[in-house]
Formats: structure tokens, sequence, C-alpha cells
């Protein structure tokens, strides 16, 4: 086993430790690998990254050890991290901010398997320029049931004027991401989610829920709005999960929301070059994000026509 591997990333050389340790253990995924997939999508994952807090999920013994939640930046990460100091009750947590590739390769290197952003930007941390709707299939629903849901939740948002962009999470469900001016801060974003959930969800109260309790939800999709809070997070795009198979979250198009073939887990890492080589599937978005003011209004006279 190799002790160290050196990468060059732009101005900074980072020694990789321990490069063949096992991280994946039934499928022979070393850091290395993690390495190299960061690395790999780090020009389309980078710039969904950039200026947000990350919270970081570490695994140092494999996805089959105990994996750690790390929000504190260590004392050993070097100086040209990014690191941004944010309020919390009683204190204060050092972020790391993920500036550039070499960042997200170094993040690899400490074994981070599944970086998670948070919703809003570093210097404005309390208005969000994202707004998450996490759709998740309860016990016997399929994943069928969740394309159906994010195919009624995109329509209502288009009828809001808001556009959407899609992503599977790697895991079991799909989120549906609006992108944000970040006028509105958190409570406001956060009641307005919950507001079209709940109109979505009584349009169809046999198909979906915004229930919390996994005992109320039945056979249906769980329309899960509580990511939108202050130091929340959502897993990032391009991001593997500690998972056998190392899925990865990945964006998608509209259009393929109609492939009876899409999964949560559809793309690994082993098949994450094919998908760089297509066009990027968020690449038509408007670069700024959009009000929901007026996306308020236009809510409040669907809800009174319920």
């Amino acid at each position: 086993m190799s002790d160290q591997r050196t990468v060059r990333i732009g101005k900074r050389t980072i020694e990789i430790s321990r490069p063949d340790k096992v991280l994946f253990p039934d499928d022979g995924i070393t850091k290395s690998d993690l390495v190299d997939h960061y690395r790999r999508v780090a020009r389309r994952m980078v710039p969904q990254l950039r200026g947000r807090p990350l919270m970081m999920l570490r695994h140092p013994d494999g996805i089959a050890g105990e994996g750690i939640v790390q929000k504190n930046a260590p004392a050993h990460f070097p100086d040209w991290v990014r690191l941004a100091e944010l309020p919390k009750q009683g204190g204060t947590v050092t972020h790391v901010l993920c500036e550039d590739a070499a960042t997200l390769v170094f993040l690899a290197d400490q074994a981070c398997i599944t970086p998670h952003r948070w919703l809003s930007r570093a210097d404005r941390p309390n208005h969000p320029d994202r707004l998450v709707y996490d759709l998740d299939p309860s016990d016997g629903t399929g994943f069928p049931e969740v394309r159906w849901a994010a195919q009624r939740l995109c329509g209502l948002l288009d009828g809001l004027g808001l556009p959407t962009q899609l992503m599977t999470t790697g895991s079991r469900g799909l989120h549906v991401i609006v992108p944000l001016d970040r006028r509105m801060d958190f409570d406001g974003v956060r009641a307005f989610a919950r507001d079209t959930a709940e109109l979505l969800a009584g349009r169809h109260p046999d198909r979906l829920t915004t229930e919390p309790a996994k005992a109320d939800r039945g056979a249906r999709v769980y329309l899960d709005t509580q990511r939108n809070a202050y130091a929340q997070t959502a897993v990032a795009p391009y991001a593997v999960r500690a998972i056998p198979g190392a899925p990865v979250a990945m964006p998608i198009t509209r259009e393929e929301l109609d492939d009876p073939g899409l999964d949560a887990r559809r793309w690994t890492m082993a098949a994450t070059a094919e998908r760089l080589d297509q066009a990027d599937p968020w690449g038509g978005m408007p670069r700024r994000g959009r009000s929901l003011h007026s996306a308020r209004s236009r809510l409040a006279e669907g809800m009174s026509r319920r």
C-alpha cells in the first residue's frame, strides 16, 4: 500500500495520505479514487459550493466505520483553505468554504466523502439564495412516485414564475431547487416552501404529504421543506454518498423526469465521467435568482381558491 500520492491542482500541491486506503469495501473504491472523482467534477461542482459554508461527512475508516459529521474546520487545515466564522446558539462555528478545486481535493484527502452545503452564502447567512424541496419516498413507495411528485411540483412552481433545478440525491429521493435573489430571510422562504408544499399535498392527498412523522405518511411521497432554515444543509451536487456502490447526487434535466429508468442512485462514481461529457443539466439556468414576492402573491391567489 502506497503511503502518499502527490496531486498538483493549479498553484497547489496536495499530498494525499494513504491513497490506497479502501473507503468502500464492497466496491474496492479507495481514497485515491475519491480524490479523482472530486478532481474530475470540480469544474461543475465548485461553482455550486463557492461562498457557502460546508458541513463535512467524513469516514476516515471507510463507510463500514463510524462516520464523523464535522462543521468546525480543524486547526491543521492549511491557511489557503478559506474559512467563515458564523454564529450559532451560544457561540460560533468556523466553517470551510470550498472556493476552488484544490480545496475540494484536500477535503477528499480528509476522507470527506460527502460535503453538504448551506442554502445561503457566508456574507449573508440568513438570506438564502436556494430554496430546496426534498422529495422523500415513504416505505412501500417507489421512485416512479417521486418522479410524479417532482413533475407536479415543477408544474406548480412554473405557474408561480419560478425556475427549478432538479437533482437525484444519490440516496432515496430527489431535490427540487429554486434559485433565489437573497432578499427574503429564511423565515419567509421556509413559510413560502411550506405553503406551496401544503397546497400541492392538498391537491393530491392520496399521493403526497407534508407530515414529518414517518408513521403518519403512509405510502405517500413526503414533501420535506424543513431544510430551509439557518445552518441547515443539503447534499451538494456531484457529492458521493457513503453508501455501497458510491452513488452520486446528480443534477438532471426536466426531461429526464420522464425516464422510467430514473432512480435516486442511478449515477455512481464509475459513471460520472460519461455524464460530464454531456451538456450541463443546469447550464441553461438564469444567472440571477428570483424574488419570491411576486410568487407569494400568486400563491396566495391559488390558496384562496382551494
